[in-house]
């Protein structure tokens, strides 16, 4: 039973150059092995003062879960709701088959950001979607490269 109530928390800064870096650290949780009605509420309780950090990146470490409801559903649901109060992001991350099954049926899947492993999730934190680079590329533009062309450019329009 105590495996159950065993939350750990591990808090994660990645730095891609080797230098000192200002990105806000991501807190990854490993959820316990039981997410249903009795459990679901204890561990929101031990994860809520991370849900009201100051824009909170959090990955929610699934591997250990094998039980899971409509509580554990809700709780999730939840924890979003929270985390994008204050301009944050959760994600979920090595979802087993029989949660990610839950997930797709209550179609609550469609609402977070779901990786294979922790480290892609935390990743995600630090890189550009996929999703927004075709409408970067569209709204880019040469000039936007070189401010001197910039200028050179709207000096032939105005002329």
């Amino acid at each position: 039973m105590s495996s159950n109530l065993d939350f750990r928390e591990r808090r994660l800064r990645f730095n891609k150059r080797g230098s000192m870096t200002t990105a806000r650290p991501v807190v990854v949780h490993d959820l316990p092995e039981t997410l249903t009605f009795g459990y679901a509420h204890l561990f929101f309780r031990e994860v809520e003062p991370h849900l009201k950090s100051d824009r909170p990146y959090i990955v929610f470490d699934f591997s250990e879960v094998r039980e899971f409801d409509s509580t554990g559903v809700q709780m999730l649901l939840h924890c979003m709701e929270e985390v994008m109060k204050r301009n944050g992001d959760l994600k979920l991350a090595a979802l087993p088959p029989g949660p990610a099954v839950i997930l797709e049926l209550t179609r609550v899947d469609r609402l977070f950001e779901i990786y294979d492993n922790v480290q892609d999730a935390v990743d995600s934190f630090y890189r550009l979607p996929l999703q927004a680079l075709p409408q970067f590329q569209a709204e880019w533009t040469p000039s936007m490269v070189n401010p001197t062309e910039a200028t050179a450019d709207a000096e032939k329009v105005a002329a």
